[in-house]
């Protein structure tokens, strides 16, 4: 009996032990329970970002001289040598083409002389008005002899000059048989080739001027006022990072009866040797003077009955309510001039439910 009762009280403590080490247990897991955080809430925002009241509006254009010269000859014949090709760039008094001169040199050996012939009736006259001058002196003459011999002479006088202006033709006629550059420009289109006969002032060789290049574009008929009186600034697509100041120098006065579009052309002053003539260019247009503004989902505005507030999130996931100036509403987003900073996140769902106190979780985007 007593070694019975003494493992009966055996079996008791170490019953009593366990159950005192399970309650330990249980109390350290609710511990640990206690510990764990409350979970993040996962909330969808978008970033303030403030503009123009009224947006920049972009059209594609083409970069173009403002000046771009038919040249041609200024005397008929046959074409004898074409010097330049498409893309060429020719400076002040380069030549661009030639043509066959012959006729023009007999022309100019002709006239020449005639010149020459012009010079020594001149003088015949000239020697027999002076000896008619001496003989009415001497009275050995009449008058009407001494008119006859100031009329001769006279007359070689003058045909003596139209010899001279026949020379100085006919040489400026030999000279116009070589076509030259005028200007500083690249060659954009060539119209002749050898042995073809052209007329004079028919167009043979068109060169673009490097002098001022402009931006060439559609404005449709609505912002035309905005082209007009807005700026204007001009990025080309082989350098999108570069922004070139452009300034509107003519606007067509009707529109394009097919694209109801006015073609405008903007002047680039600043534009170098880098833009190159038919580079495709985006223009860009903007008020002169406008307040900035944010857009944002209806969604993310908030009011308790004072002044709406928008929530705005942290690096942190705290959350803040934050006045702001709203400016006004559209059919889905609310524009305000003020309030958040730019770059700020905002939240744009569930803003009713949403506890100050509670960290949220930035998502990018929805998943169901």
């Amino acid at each position: 009996m007593f070694v019975r009762s003494i493992f009966a009280n055996y079996f008791r403590l170490m019953a009593g032990v366990s159950l005192a080490m399970i309650a330990i247990a249980l109390a350290g897991c609710n511990e640990k329970v206690a510990e764990n955080p409350t979970p993040s809430r996962p909330v969808l925002v978008a970033r303030v970002h403030y503009e123009a009241e009224s947006p920049e509006r972009s059209f594609v254009g083409t970069i173009k001289p403002r000046i771009e010269t038919d040249m041609g000859f200024r005397v008929p014949g046959k074409v004898a040598k074409r010097l330049v090709e498409v893309g060429q760039t020719v400076d002040v008094g380069q030549p661009l083409a030639t043509l066959d001169d012959v006729d023009l040199k007999l022309q100019a050996e002709q006239a020449d002389a005639e010149l020459h012939a012009a010079t020594g009736v001149l003088a015949q006259a000239a020697a027999a008005e002076q000896r008619a001058k001496e003989l009415r002196t001497k009275g050995w003459t009449t008058d009407a002899q001494m008119d006859q011999a100031r009329a001769a002479a006279d007359e070689a006088r003058a045909r003596l000059n139209r010899a001279e202006r026949s020379v100085e033709l006919t040489n400026n006629s030999l000279s116009y048989a070589t076509l030259v550059a005028d200007t500083r420009g690249v060659v954009t289109a060539t119209l002749v080739d050898p042995g073809q006969v052209v007329a004079s002032g028919q167009t043979a060789i068109r060169v673009a001027r490097f002098a001022e290049k402009e931006a060439v574009v559609a404005i449709p008929e609505t912002l035309v006022g905005r082209a007009k009186d807005g700026v204007a600034s001009v990025t080309l697509w082989s350098e999108p990072n570069k922004k070139y100041a452009a300034k509107l120098r003519e606007i067509a006065p009707a529109a394009d009866p097919a694209t109801r579009t006015y073609l405008a052309k903007f002047s680039l002053p600043d534009a170098g040797d880098d833009v190159s003539l038919g580079m495709t260019a985006t223009l860009t247009l903007a008020d002169p003077e406008t307040m900035r503004v944010a857009r944002l989902p209806l969604s993310a505005l908030f009011s308790t009955g004072g002044d709406p507030s928008l929530y705005v999130v942290d690096d942190k996931g705290d959350v803040a309510q934050t006045p702001v100036a709203v400016k006004s509403y559209e059919s889905n987003d609310v524009v305000i001039v003020g309030g958040v900073n730019e770059g700020a996140k905002v939240v744009v769902l569930g803003v009713q439910k949403l506890d100050p106190t509670q960290k949220v979780r930035v998502v990018s985007s929805l998943s169901f």
